[in-house]
């Protein structure tokens, strides 16, 4: 089992920053990929951005060039650098962890994000 804790979630203006951390604990070794996911009131659970095992990432289109997701493999953390944020952008976030053998597909509690115009 892995656990995941967010933090960093908060109320902040259109335009402004906010960091989300994620620090995971448990059985972590391999992991495959590492995730932020958002879901808005009333829509489906949505990919923001995701860092593979190799460093690799990937971004939804809508927080292309706004969102960065970085890891410290030290203290097991997982980071999402949202900048230039906007209303669209209010969500509840929830970091996932997933590892193929043995599988893992583990979830945290979710933070919520709320932009204000």
């Amino acid at each position: 089992q892995v656990q995941l804790v967010e933090s960093g979630g908060g109320l902040v203006q259109a335009g402004g920053s906010l960091r989300l951390s994620c620090a995971a604990s448990g059985s972590i070794f391999s992991i495959n990929y590492m995730a932020w996911y958002r879901q808005a009131p009333g829509k489906q659970r949505e990919l923001v951005a995701r860092i593979f095992s190799g460093g690799s990432t990937n971004y939804a289109d809508s927080v292309k060039g706004r969102f960065t997701i970085s890891r410290d493999n030290a203290k097991n953390t997982v980071s999402l650098q949202m900048n230039s944020l906007k209303p669209e952008d209010t969500a509840v976030y929830y970091c996932n962890a997933v590892r193929s053998l043995p599988y893992v597909n583990s979830w945290g509690q979710g933070t919520q994000v709320t932009v204000s115009s």
